[in-house]
């Protein structure tokens, strides 16, 4: 029996496909590479000039100290992750809530939005002395401080999306009699969504960085303590390549979050909006 022929593709969409193969091959080969050549010069340089371990260790003593401290090093990365994802999770309640009032209220924007605003630019490092004195358990500081530095993005991204509704939508709405909670409901919050996800995906890094912040900034101590603590500590011992195995761990930390919230915006909007849809070339 004499198989079905292939279709043949005209050259233009030749082209097209091998450009999509290489650029989905490319999109981890090249970071990939690219990562493999810095830690390659990374150790090179300490070999080459015979840099101490305590001024900068080799990638292989990092990983080594990795291994070696791993009970320690992984018990303050849930700790600190515990911070991280309680204080985005408020933010994402705060945030979207007040920006749900907002949209219904141009009242209330204008009375609180000008004090989101100041949480927003004053500095934590400035906030965290009065925090100190009106809160006594150091896991509320550390939340407090993180949320703080989460919450603005979700708020300001989703008001923003809340307020860019299509105005010939929204006209038709009210002249088919719709109230505010079906046109907060069936047309604000569906075209919110694209602007929420973005917020949402600053503020999960953001909150990484503010509970770091916050413990190095609380001083935090002892074994229950996060990452910034062994980081600290291990500054004062010149206990380098500890150090940097809490900073690769906080970068992983960081990296693993972004990854899994792009893939959250991607599966909410890839059917429907364009920032996700698949473009044709």
């Amino acid at each position: 029996m004499l198989e079905p022929s292939r279709p043949v593709l005209d050259p233009e969409e030749a082209r097209r496909v091998r450009q999509q193969r290489l650029e989905r091959i490319g999109r981890w080969v090249l970071p990939l590479a690219i990562m493999i050549l810095a830690i390659w010069l990374w150790d090179r340089i300490c070999v080459w000039n015979e840099i101490p371990k305590y001024i900068l260790p080799r990638p292989g003593l990092v990983l080594q100290t990795l291994h070696d401290d791993a009970g320690l090093l992984f018990s303050s990365l849930l700790v600190t992750l515990k911070i991280t994802f309680l204080s985005l999770a408020l933010a994402v309640v705060g945030g979207v809530g007040l920006a749900v009032l907002f949209a219904q209220s141009k009242w209330v924007e204008m009375s609180f939005f000008p004090f989101a605003i100041v949480l927003q630019v004053t500095p934590i490092v400035a906030i965290f002395p009065l925090i100190n004195i009106y809160v006594d358990n150091q896991t509320t500081k550390l939340l407090l401080c993180a949320w703080i530095v989460a919450f603005f993005p979700i708020l300001s991204n989703t008001t923003l999306g809340l307020n860019s509704v299509d105005r010939n939508l929204l006209d038709l709405f009210r002249l088919n009699g719709a109230t505010r909670w079906q046109q907060l409901r069936l047309l604000r919050l569906p075209a919110a969504m694209p602007y929420f996800l973005g917020g949402l995906k600053i503020a999960g890094g953001l909150s990484l960085i503010g509970a770091v912040v916050a413990e190095f900034v609380a001083g935090a101590s002892g074994q229950s303590s996060g990452l910034a603590s062994r980081i600290i500590e291990a500054g004062y011992r010149l206990n380098a390549p500890r150090l940097f195995a809490a900073l690769i761990l906080i970068s992983l930390a960081g990296i693993v979050i972004f990854l899994a919230l792009s893939l959250v915006s991607n599966l909410v909007l890839r059917r429907w909006h364009e920032s996700a849809m698949v473009q044709e070339r």
